[in-house]
């Protein structure tokens, strides 16, 4: 007994001893370890700026990620569609929030919401989702099937299996154009939920999936609309409105040489007027090479109305290159008809309010919310009016008291002299020998003076009077959004303003709050008189532009101005 009892002993210390060996021989790489950790800390990352997205009762449920401190946060549009203004929001810190709309984007799918209650929300980091390469790693982060009722969110990874995928439109709205295919898990409930790269970072918003067709269960194929593309309409979802994409007034459609050319065009587009025709050649399209269809639907589905893209294209071996403004995909009027319904009129009917067994308590977060025809949350609009507005004043000086007649003098850029002479109802240029004067008692859109400039002294006419009265008595003005001006050119925040027959864009630099320059439709569909506005300096407290720049289709001029003075 003994000898046997020696003899187990001894094996036990054999095989442990073996193992222990075995262990320090498998050693787990410091590497992988580090990749493993590195990953750990990626999905944190991004699971602590994920929602949940529910119904103002907790119903329904869709994915959110909140993109700024102050919890700004994206979604799908047909995530909050017949939620209503208000929603709630759940983060993995346990606590359910508030939420209100804010704008929406019904053909690219994509809503934006704030979070309130907070102005230190963790959020996400936005990559440059461009760069993104077939074979990345990457991960979701959403709410599949509701499955987080604990608020901790489910973590799908994956690799990217496709980039600059089109989708054709689903129903009468939605089309996913240049998105981002992953195999990344993506269910019902991951809606609206963000696709992070390896390193936590924003790389698109999940939408659309491939499912069995029996069970809605995920096989392998999900589509996350681009970042990229959702910054260049973040400005204008922030403006409250409903956002319509873009179209370059024609189609284009593949010959037997597998070119791709102009199949149609509309002759009051934009693109009529800088030139392009019937059966072009598009070779290229806002810096993109342009070798099939898809290609192009894929980059114009980035922009939203209101763009000027360059485009290049030949014809009889000739190469031609422009800039061409896009139009929206509807009017106005269709796309709020679409999703508001048409307008009905309602008469107020006077009565005293009746609150017998009214026990809906009164929200709490109501004036976060203004309802308007056009527009998703009229609040959001006016917030951004006031802030670009109040920028404009803080740099330029206040013009409210400024309402005497201007006379502006100088040269323009073949050295003769110019005066203008600006005021409430009557204003006047004189180049050299030729003078022009408004007539109050005609329509302004019918005085298109000097010839040639497409309305050159209404555009100035109109910056003074913008300048006194500011948005809220110069006449209907709202916050577009913003947009460049030229190819390589900044963004500009961007107002509104009709006034008559006349719709006015008014460009503010982000940077100093300057009015940086207008441009003013005498007539819509046709090429309007823009005017930069360049050099300013001090005047009495008031800061100027020392040069206006104009131009009108092809035609360029500029006008140097030497003196202000504020006539008695």
């Amino acid at each position: 007994m003994i000898q046997f009892t020696t003899i187990f002993l001894l094996t036990l210390v054999c095989f442990f001893g073996s193992l222990a060996a075995q262990e320090d021989s498998l050693q787990i790489p410091e590497s992988v370890q580090r990749i493993e950790q590195d990953r750990i800390d990626a999905i944190a990352k991004g699971s602590r700026c994920t929602v949940g997205v529910f119904g103002p009762q907790s119903q329904g449920g869709g994915s959110g990620v909140v993109i700024s401190p102050d919890g700004y946060a994206l979604s799908n549009y047909h995530v909050v569609e017949g939620n209503g203004p208000f929603m709630k929001c759940s983060m993995n810190d346990g606590v359910l929030y508030d939420s209100v709309i804010v704008g929406i984007d019904p053909v690219g799918d994509v809503a934006l919401i704030k979070l309130l209650g907070r102005d230190d929300f963790p959020y996400a980091t936005l990559a440059d989702s461009d760069a993104v390469q077939q074979g990345d790693d990457c991960f979701a982060v959403g709410n599949p099937f509701l499955l987080a009722t604990n608020f901790q969110p489910t973590v799908t990874w994956g690799v990217v299996s496709g980039v600059h995928r089109y989708q054709y439109p689903s129903g009468t709205l939605l089309e996913y154009a240049d998105c981002i295919q992953t195999d990344a898990a993506i269910n019902p409930g991951n809606s609206g939920g963000p696709l992070f790269n390896a390193n936590g970072d924003l790389i698109g918003i999940n939408g659309r999936g491939s499912f069995e067709k029996r069970g809605r269960v995920n096989v392998g194929v999900g589509y996350a609309i681009s970042i990229n593309q959702i910054k260049l309409f973040l400005d204008y979802l922030k403006s409250g409105r409903i956002i319509d994409h873009a179209t370059i007034g024609a189609t284009v459609a593949t010959d037997d040489q597998g070119d791709v050319r102009v199949s149609n065009i509309l002759e009051t587009s934009d693109a009529w007027r800088r030139g392009l025709r019937y059966d072009d050649k598009v070779t290229k399209f806002a810096g993109r090479s342009i070798r099939t269809v898809n290609q192009f639907k894929n980059v114009l589905g980035i922009f939203p109305k209101g763009f000027r893209v360059p485009i290049s294209f030949e014809r009889e071996g000739a190469q031609i290159e422009t800039m061409v403004r896009l139009t929206g995909v509807h009017s106005a009027e269709k796309l709020t008809e679409m999703i508001e319904g048409p307008e009905v009129e309602t008469k107020k009917i006077e009565s005293e309010p009746n609150t017998e067994g009214d026990t809906e308590e009164p929200n709490e977060h109501a004036d976060w919310y203004q309802a308007r025809r056009g527009y998703t949350n009229y609040h959001f609009n006016k917030l951004n009016r006031q802030r670009v507005w109040a920028s404009a004043i803080d740099s330029q000086g206040d013009f409210s008291t400024a309402t005497n007649r201007w006379r502006l003098s100088g040269v323009d850029d073949d050295k003769t002299k110019v005066q203008m002479v600006l005021s409430d109802d009557k204003s006047g240029l004189e180049i050299g020998s030729k003078t022009w004067v408004l007539d109050p008692e005609t329509e302004l859109s019918d005085q298109r003076v000097p010839e040639g400039t497409g309305g050159l002294l209404i555009a100035i006419h109109l910056w003074r009077n913008f300048l006194i009265l500011g948005p809220e008595k110069f006449g209907d003005v709202y916050y577009f959004g913003s947009a460049p001006l030229d190819q390589n050119g900044p963004h500009y925040q961007i107002l509104v303003a009709t006034r008559g027959t006349i719709e006015s864009h008014l460009f503010f630099n982000p940077e100093t709050g300057q009015l940086a320059a207008i441009e003013v439709f005498p007539e819509l569909d046709s090429d309007p008189c823009l005017l930069k506005l360049k050099e300013y300096r001090k005047d009495q407290d008031l800061s100027v532009p020392a040069t206006f720049e104009y131009s009108h289709g092809f035609n360029r001029g500029k006008l140097m101005i030497e003196t202000l003075e504020f006539l008695k």
